[in-house]
């Protein structure tokens, strides 16, 4: 749990960091964790066909993100569906490809196809460093962070779920309006609203992490760090849009 909570808080500053930078910095960094986790979910999931999957998942989010990237504010994310069904579909391609017999062919067709959708997500850090509310500031990035933050550190606590859980949620949302009070302009109840979302995403990510029973090698690791923080920036992106914009 640890060493998770360590790349997922590395993950998250280097893309709070960058969103400061420029959006082009800001996008390299996402594509940067892109690779990364599409390169480990797999190993994740203990299936075969490992790459042909991380590609699949790969260049599925690495074509929401280019979107995100070259389309206009409020539509950035207008081709995230597409990318995330042709990835799905190309999913599916390898399962049939393997031929009938082949060991994991649910589990592999699920878990990567879960792969698809919540990496792909990431391109939503990119979108919203399109939007206006983020000209120049990047506050409402700052705001996601900080919250995002907390709610890693709460979930290193060794308490049962249904105690960190809640507490982690609490603490993201107390700590959005309270970084937007000091930081930023960003309206208080936006803030907490974002928080406490973000909160209750690295608290299932938590859950992940701590129900499974065999121990994670480094690829598994690192995707299980950096996956929740891509997924986390459409959240992010679409709650701005809808509080702030």
């Amino acid at each position: 749990m640890m060493m998770a909570a360590l790349v997922a808080a590395v993950a998250l500053i280097a893309v709070v960091g960058a969103s400061y930078v420029s959006l082009t910095v800001s996008a390299v960094a996402v594509v940067v964790l892109i690779l990364v986790a599409a390169i480990g979910w797999p190993h994740l999931l203990g299936v075969p066909a490992r790459r042909s999957q991380s590609a699949a998942i790969a260049l599925s989010a690495l074509a929401a993100t280019a979107a995100a990237y070259f389309s206009p504010s409020g539509a950035a994310l207008t081709w995230l569906p597409v990318a995330v069904a042709l990835g799905v579909g190309a999913i599916f391609l390898i399962q049939l490809l393997r031929g009938t017999g082949q060991s994991h062919r649910l589990e592999s067709t699920l878990g990567a196809s879960s792969g698809v959708l919540l990496i792909a997500l990431g391109a939503g850090w990119v979108a919203a460093e399109n939007l206006g509310v983020n000209a120049g500031s990047s506050g409402v990035t700052l705001v996601t962070g900080i919250s995002v933050l907390i709610a890693i550190a709460t979930a290193l606590l060794p308490w049962p779920d249904r105690m960190v859980g809640p507490l982690g949620v609490v603490l993201a949302a107390l700590a959005g309006p309270l970084c937007a009070l000091i930081f930023t302009d960003v309206e208080g109840l936006a803030a907490a609203i974002i928080g406490a979302v973000c909160g209750a995403v690295v608290m299932a990510g938590r859950r992940l992490v701590i129900s499974r029973d065999t121990p994670l090698n480094p690829a598994a690791v690192l995707a299980v760090g950096v996956a929740p923080i891509l997924g986390i920036g459409s959240l992010a992106y679409f709650l701005e849009r809808l509080l702030l914009s």
